[in-house]
């Protein structure tokens, strides 16, 4: 069944819909602002993988040359290795939605961002974030979403949600925020001398639009979601915390702390 669903940040108008394609991802959707398209998809495998003690989870954007009406020619016809913006684009999502899986899970997730379509008005970093939290909303893996995620300009010491790139790049100021409705997760931010109020006033800026992206990938979720699986959750033995406390507790202590590198 296709599901969709439209609102309004900072004046522009978001869309997002599931069901049309990538039906075989336990979570996909389409999010739409302007002329840009991102279609993102989440999947989990069944099993946890064995042996690790890290969470295996793989964020990737995945850029399209024929996302700006191009065409590869010559001898390679596809795109090629990610760009540097490509990769910063991946650690962009990676980082606001790591922190919010359960601690200790194993399974190996898959999140994955490509833009079909890319208008300058509307920059796919920003919105391929928030696509991919849609995606892990409505999917069945477990994860303590919703985030949204903003760009904030400065112009005329006035604050702008969601410019284009000539905007953000004209001004003082451009700050990337993620987080869920009620606390900042990540945020990354070029300026050029901008006082430090501002930039916590830029950030309370930008808390308005998240919490407004987070409330109505809530109510799509109510919408298009599917039910959470229960997954294995992988925990090391509080006898073995224990013993290294009382053997080695205080010198790991005084080590973490040493202000001697080297040491």
């Amino acid at each position: 069944m296709i599901h969709t669903t439209s609102f309004e940040v900072g004046g522009f108008e978001l869309s997002i819909e599931t069901g049309r394609v990538a039906k075989q991802a336990n979570g996909s959707v389409v999010l739409g602002m302007g002329e840009t398209i991102v279609l993102a998809t989440a999947t989990m495998s069944n099993d946890p993988r064995e042996g690790l003690d890290f969470f295996p989870l793989v964020c990737d954007y995945e850029e399209r040359k024929y996302a700006v009406g191009k065409i590869p020619g010559g001898f390679n016809k596809r795109g090629g290795r990610p760009s540097e913006k490509a990769i910063l684009t991946s650690r962009l999502i990676d980082r606001p939605i790591r922190p919010l899986f359960p601690k200790g899970m194993r399974n190996d997730v898959q999140c994955i961002a490509i833009p079909l379509s890319v208008d300058q008005d509307y920059p796919p970093d920003v919105l391929a974030v928030n696509a991919v939290s849609a995606a892990l909303m409505i999917s069945d893996i477990p994860w303590e979403g919703p985030i949204g995620c903003v760009r904030v300009g400065l112009e005329n010491d006035e604050f702008v949600l969601l410019p284009n790139v000539e905007r953000a790049e004209s001004g003082n100021l451009d700050l990337i925020v993620a987080g869920t409705k009620d606390k900042i997760i990540m945020v990354e931010c070029g300026a050029i001398e901008v006082p430090d109020e501002t930039v916590v006033n830029a950030m309370r800026f930008a808390q308005d639009g998240i919490k407004l992206i987070c409330d109505r990938l809530e109510e799509f979720k109510n919408i298009a979601g599917k039910e959470k699986r229960a997954v294995t959750l992988f925990s090391v033995d509080e006898e073995i915390k224990q013993i290294i406390r009382n053997e080695s507790g205080a010198e790991i202590e005084d080590t973490i702390q040493n202000p001697d590198k080297a040491s």
